[in-house]
């Protein structure tokens, strides 16, 4: 809840603003919308000092420094977001659709680039660094995943009004869009022993080519990059089982103090 009271409030002036409540131009509130972004760092901060003091803060950090787990995972974790999306693109193109756009939207600008670094570090200290895994020992990977899914989704509310989505592109958005990729970004996760640096580099490659940059013009590319993260998302679970569905939390929960 801190994670969403303190993004809301940032980001509330701006979502006005939009709305027509006070008056714009709502440029001038782009800036509290994107420290919204650090929301979750901060009440990860918070709820960690309160949990277990200092040393719960020092453990929040901790598994920045799990860098030790292999080229391919950095690789994969850079690559695999934007790759979901062309292959489902290319699929589309098979199957002889139309209007579906380029294949790549990288950040091109600096106020991309911008968020793309410190949207990831501010979201992922958050989510993968402090609720996945107290979800995970609770719920098993798979259920936390869907739940912090939802929980990570519902949290853009803001920033998709603000961005002018539909309701239904919002509705796709926060109940498969992003549960489906909770569900990959989990995978990575727990197969790199809680890296939070590749979380993070997860998330920047999800920037380096996100299809929602046609939005809210055209919302052929989100559907096609919807339904291949939730393909992806089924054949994980599908093919390790073991991670999803029977074996426990496989690595000690970073953040418990010592």
């Amino acid at each position: 809840m801190a994670a969403f009271g303190i993004t809301w409030s940032l980001q509330l002036p701006a979502l006005l603003a939009h709305l027509g409540f006070i008056p714009g131009p709502i440029e001038r509130f782009l800036l509290l919308v994107g420290l919204g972004a650090f929301g979750p760092l901060l009440a990860a901060v918070l709820a960690s000092r309160l949990e277990s003091g200092r040393q719960g803060v020092a453990a929040l950090f901790r598994p920045l420094r799990t860098w030790r787990v292999g080229p391919g995972w950095y690789l994969l974790a850079l690559a695999l977001p934007g790759a979901i999306f062309v292959a489902g693109r290319g699929v589309y193109s098979l199957l002889g659709g139309a209007d579906a756009g380029p294949f790549f939207y990288p950040p091109v600008t600096s106020e991309r680039i911008a968020g793309m670094i410190f949207f990831s570090i501010g979201e992922e200290i958050g989510w993968r660094g402090f609720a996945l895994p107290r979800l995970e020992e609770r719920y098993g990977a798979l259920v936390a995943s869907l739940i912090l899914g939802f929980v990570w989704g519902l949290w853009h509310l803001p920033m998709f009004v603000i961005a002018g989505l539909s309701p239904g592109t919002i509705a796709m958005s926060i109940l498969l869009f992003v549960p489906a990729g909770s569900v990959v970004f989990t995978w990575i996760y727990d197969h790199t022993r809680g890296s939070l640096l590749i979380a993070i580099l997860l998330h920047m490659g999800a920037h380096l080519n996100n299809s929602h940059q046609a939005l809210p013009g055209n919302v052929t590319p989100a559907v096609i990059h919807t339904v291949a993260y939730c393909v992806v998302a089924l054949v994980l679970v599908l093919a390790d089982r073991k991670v999803f569905l029977s074996r426990p939390w496989i690595f000690r929960n970073p953040n418990t103090a010592s």
